[in-house]
C-alpha cells in the first residue's frame, strides 16, 4: 500500500479492504523498510498507526464509513444509511470541504493546547507563590478572592480569547499529531517551565525585596499589626495579575514565532476580552478597597508603571525562551 495513489473504479468491498488493512498495518514499526521507501520512492510512512478518512454517499459504503477512523458522507446526495455511518457529513457535497474540516480540526487542537499552556504557567505560578509566602511568613501573598479573580481570568477569559482564534493555512502544514504523542509538547514545556520561572523570581523579589526597593511597610507586618490591606501585597497581585495578561499574547505562539501579535488583529474578541481584563483589573486594584483585599488608596502612578513594566517583559522573556530552546 505505500505505493498506492489512486484506486480506480473501487467497489464498496474494495473500499472496506482498503479501509481495514490501512488500519491493521504495522509497517510503521519496521524502521529500516520505512527508511528504503523514504529513500528510494521518497514516501513517508506515518510513524504511527494510519488514521483513514473514507467518503461515501451509497447504502453499500457504510460498512468503510464506519470502518475507516473518519468517514465522510456527502449531506444532499448520500443515502440515510451512510449518513448515520459517517463521523462528518459534507453538508455542501464539495470535497473541498474536507480541507475546511481538517483545518478546523487542528485549530481546536491547537486552541486547547493554547490555552493549556496559559493556564499551567498560571498554576505553577500561583501555587509556588502561595506556598511560599505561607511557609515564609504564615499567610500567601495573595488572598483567596484574589485567586479567584485570576482563576476567573485564566480559566474563563483566557479560555474564551485563546479558543477564539481563526484558522489559518499554515495549520496544514504541520506534520500530523501522532496517536501517542501527548498534547504537551517539549516546546509548550519549554514556554511554560521559561515563563514560570521569570513570574515566580519576579514574585520572590517583590515579596522579599519590595518594601526595600520600593519603600513600604513589609504587608505580612502591616496586615498583622495595623489589621488592613497593605501597598505591598496589593502591589505583588497587581504585578502577578499584569504578568498573566501579556503571557496570554504569548501563549498564542506554540512553536516560538518571533510575532506573537500575528494576526491578532483578525481576533476581535481576544482584543476584546483583553482590554476587559485589563480595565477590571485597574477598577480592582484601585476601587476593590477591603472586597478584593487590597490597599484602600490603590497603588501610586509610579507603582503602576513598575506592575506595567514587569507585565510586559513577559514579551522580551519570551524571546529569551524560544533563543535558548533554539541552541538546543
Amino acid at each position: 500500500w505505500p505505493h498506492l495513489r489512486v484506486l480506480a473504479r473501487s467497489s464498496p468491498d474494495d473500499k472496506l479492504t482498503l479501509a481495514h488493512g490501512l488500519n491493521q498495518s504495522t509497517l510503521f514499526t519496521e524502521k529500516a523498510a520505512c527508511r528504503i521507501l523514504k529513500t528510494e520512492d521518497n514516501i513517508d510512512v506515518f510513524p504511527d498507526r494510519q488514521v483513514v478518512a473514507m467518503t461515501g454517499d451509497g447504502t453499500n459504503d457504510a460498512p468503510a464509513l464506519k470502518r475507516a477512523d473518519i468517514g465522510f458522507a456527502m449531506g444532499i446526495a448520500g443515502t440515510q444509511i451512510a449518513k448515520d455511518a459517517a463521523d462528518i457529513i459534507l453538508l455542501d457535497d464539495n470535497f473541498a470541504s474536507i480541507v475546511t474540516a481538517a483545518k478546523w480540526g487542528r485549530n481546536v487542537y491547537a486552541s486547547i493546547q493554547k490555552f493549556l499552556q496559559f493556564q499551567l504557567t498560571v498554576n505553577i505560578s500561583a501555587v509556588t507563590t502561595a506556598l511560599v509566602g505561607s511557609f515564609a511568613y504564615a499567610k500567601s501573598p495573595l488572598a483567596a478572592i484574589q485567586l479567584l479573580w485570576v482563576n476567573l481570568l485564566m480559566d474563563a477569559l483566557a479560555s474564551l480569547a485563546l479558543a477564539s482564534e481563526p484558522p489559518t493555512d499554515a495549520l496544514l502544514k504541520r506534520d500530523p499529531v501522532n496517536r501517542s504523542k501527548s498534547i504537551i509538547t517539549r516546546r509548550m514545556w519549554g514556554n511554560m517551565l521559561g515563563q514560570s520561572a521569570y513570574q515566580i523570581v519576579v514574585i520572590m523579589v517583590l515579596l522579599f525585596a519590595g518594601p526595600e526597593m520600593f519603600g513600604f511597610d513589609p504587608g505580612h507586618e502591616v496586615e498583622r499589626n495595623q489589621n488592613k490591606n497593605s501597598v505591598h501585597y496589593t502591589f505583588i497581585f497587581n504585578a502577578f495579575v499584569w504578568m498573566q495578561l501579556f503571557n496570554e499574547i504569548n501563549s498564542r505562539s506554540l512553536e516560538g514565532e518571533a510575532n506573537v501579535f500575528r494576526g491578532i488583529h483578525r481576533n476581535p474578541l481576544f482584543c476584546g476580552i483583553l482590554f476587559t481584563t485589563a480595565v477590571l483589573q485597574v477598577i480592582i486594584v484601585q476601587f476593590g478597597g477591603k472586597a478584593m483585599h487590597v490597599d484602600d488608596g490603590g497603588l501610586s502612578a509610579y507603582l503602576w508603571g513598575v506592575s506595567l513594566a514587569i507585565g510586559v517583559a513577559s514579551l522580551p522573556i519570551q524571546q529569551v525562551i524560544n533563543i535558548i530552546y533554539a541552541f538546543q
